[in-house]
């Protein structure tokens, strides 16, 4: 097949288009997993909804492979494509706040740092993604886990309306006035069915300051540290939120320098509500230990959201999976603590997320996301330097995987797996959710222009077995 015709000049389209050799190519086209080097032959910056509808079009009529960059941290690397066309969403960053009836309309290029920004002046708030340059159409798409999910929901619970531009190159709205079936299958269906230019949310509101922070431990302690966490959330409000992560201390000036660059497990802990209050409830978890730092306090609810930055930064290799947990016993914490007492990479991390409370009590039916009851929620990220140790770090990274299986229940959310097949993709949706979402497919994208992401194919695709 012959390649595909290119043109520096994209019919309709008035953002900057960048090629290789341009000033600014190769920072347009890096993404947060370093171990992500494509070349897309060209990278078309999006200035508006317009913009985006030219080069859809263009891609189509080109026969180019198309990715769409919102936020790229996506540990795949879809937002960015090797010889074809990447949609740059990122200048489509605005923010729209109607404190009237608190709602957030939101850019498809749009990053959860810009968005918090926005919202907090107005004490309002949407569950976001825990680093500030996570996207938030990538995230919402996906289903959308952040640390007020058990107080507010997922993500995609608030999301009212979307903005889409399909792989016929149309605008349409997905919600109540437009198509009700697309926006379920936005709320968890990943970006299969078109480009997501706009965003709307239901926003709540959230206090100037909540009672939340870090804890460390030694990672001695983590069967207890761990056990006494799952016991204390079992019976916890729905304004508790946290997570426990087993990790590397880091060598920064509030770690004591006796547990620098040792194995440890740390803690965020947060109550979404009075801080006065929070620190009651927090208390148990607060003086447990006692914890080697203890840095929980009254703080805005986007520092908050910084507190995992510094440990998340762009540029390294990163391999992730995950799973929903039926649960959180003595053998599977002994299991996590074995293998992270000889973690290849000071960088890796191991989150055990707190599930539970509103996410819990929103209709299964009501969207596309696969599970909605687990108690917990493992995310295993591998994250290290040299691409000599990419193999070590992957080997280790999936036989802890393994070893945690016997508790998974199958599902996972999207945004946390990497590239794990087919079959991984049908698994964390079920079977009649995802009959709904391949009739979407069908619909809005019946050649699957939108492949590149944890993608559901049309029937036509799985049936010639393209």
């Amino acid at each position: 097949m012959a390649a595909p015709t290119l043109h520096r000049d994209i019919e309709g389209f008035r953002g900057e288009v960048l090629r290789p050799g341009d000033a600014g190519y190769d920072d347009a086209r890096r993404i947060f997993n370093g171990m992500v080097d494509r070349s897309p032959a060209v990278i078309a910056r999006c200035t508006g909804t317009d913009d985006v509808v030219a080069a859809v079009r263009h891609a189509v009529a080109a026969g180019m492979p198309l990715a769409v960059h919102g936020g790229g941290h996506g540990v795949v690397g879809h937002a960015v494509c090797e010889g074809g066309l990447m949609l740059d969403l990122r200048p489509m960053n605005r923010v729209e706040v109607r404190v009237s009836d608190r709602t957030v309309s939101c850019g498809g290029g749009t990053n959860w740092g810009q968005f918090d920004a926005a919202t907090q002046e107005h004490g309002l708030a949407v569950t976001g993604g825990r680093v500030p340059s996570t996207g938030v159409a990538g995230l919402t798409l996906g289903s959308g886990s952040g640390w007020l999910e058990r107080k507010l929901g997922f993500t995609c619970d608030s999301l009212l309306a979307a903005e889409v531009v399909t792989a016929a190159g149309e605008v349409v709205t997905a919600g109540t006035d437009g198509d009700e079936e697309l926006l379920w299958g936005l709320r968890g269906g990943g970006g299969n069915f078109g480009v997501v230019t706009r965003l709307d949310f239901r926003a709540h509101p959230v206090e100037p300051l909540l009672h939340a922070g870090l804890l460390l431990y030694p990672h001695e302690a983590a069967a207890e540290v761990i056990g006494h966490f799952r016991d204390f959330m079992a019976g916890a409000p729905d304004e508790v939120g946290g997570a426990a992560t087993l990790i590397t201390a880091p060598a920064a000036p509030f770690v004591p320098e006796a547990a620098r660059g040792r194995p440890a497990v740390g803690m965020v802990v947060l109550y979404v509500g009075d801080p006065d209050e929070g620190a009651r409830v927090l208390r148990p978890l607060v003086e447990f230990g006692p914890p080697a730092v203890a840095m929980v306090q009254p703080m805005p609810y986007s520092a908050l959201q910084r507190l995992l930055e510094a440990g998340n930064p762009p540029g390294l290799r990163n391999w992730w999976t995950a799973d929903f947990l039926t649960g959180l016993p003595d053998e599977l914490v002994d299991v996590l603590a074995e293998h992270t007492a000889r973690v290849p990479s000071p960088t890796t991390q191991v989150a055990i997320i707190a599930g539970g409370g509103a996410p819990a009590r929103v209709p299964d039916e009501a969207t596309a996301l696969g599970t909605r009851t687990a108690p917990w929620n493992v995310h295993f990220l591998s994250i290290w330097a040299d691409a000599d140790d990419d193999e070590r770090n992957i080997a280790w990274t999936r036989a802890l995987s393994a070893a945690a299986k016997p508790w998974a229940t199958g599902g996972a959310y999207l945004n946390f797996i990497g590239d794990e097949g087919h079959d991984r993709v049908r698994a964390a949706f079920g079977p009649e959710k995802y009959a709904r979402l391949v009739a979407l497919k069908d619909r809005y994208d019946p050649d699957n222009v939108f492949c590149l992401n944890q993608n559901v194919p049309p029937s036509r695709s799985v049936a010639t077995g393209r």
